[in-house]
């Protein structure tokens, strides 16, 4: 596998990746990234200052991606994790831990002192995943993601 920055060829196949992932987790709902009109457009959404996105690769296929995205009204030095999703053939395989601690690597090196994330429920091996690198549960949402279908809420200390 490869782990490379976002490029416009890959808008089409990682909306494909997320939606199926949504949909075959019952997570396809109002107020997610599933109906997220940014999700058909990731490169030109990652060209905001302030953030990056990975996507990685198998034999040239699109597989998943992961990205850091300075999400309106986060604390000062917090960053949001957004759109880490891996297509069900990679899954198993530790892409998905590689994918964010990548981009929490970058959010380090591009002076982010914590990382913030939402979930949701029928997401909850994601959600196992963040607890075992250090996430904490928050008990309200910060910034304005607009996905109110989200109501799991994490942060990290980088």
């Amino acid at each position: 596998m490869d782990i490379r920055p976002i490029e416009s060829r890959d808008n089409e196949a990682l909306a494909k990746v997320i939606r199926a992932a949504l949909a075959e987790f019952g997570a396809n709902k109002p107020g997610t990234v599933y109906f997220d009109p940014t999700t058909d457009a990731l490169f030109e959404l990652f060209r905001t200052p302030g953030s990056y996105y990975y996507v990685a690769t198998l034999d040239e296929k699109v597989v998943g991606g992961c990205g850091i995205f300075p999400t309106e009204n986060l604390p000062q030095g917090t960053c949001e994790l957004v759109k880490l999703y891996v297509a069900k053939e990679a899954r198993g395989t530790g892409l998905g831990k590689q994918l964010m601690e990548k981009s929490m690597s970058w959010a380090k090196e591009n002076s982010y002192t914590q990382v913030y994330l939402e979930s949701m429920p029928e997401l909850k091996k994601a959600v196992s995943i963040y607890e075992k690198v250090g996430f904490q549960p928050l008990d309200h949402p910060l910034g304005n993601s607009g996905h109110d279908g989200c109501d799991i809420w994490m942060l990290k200390a980088l």
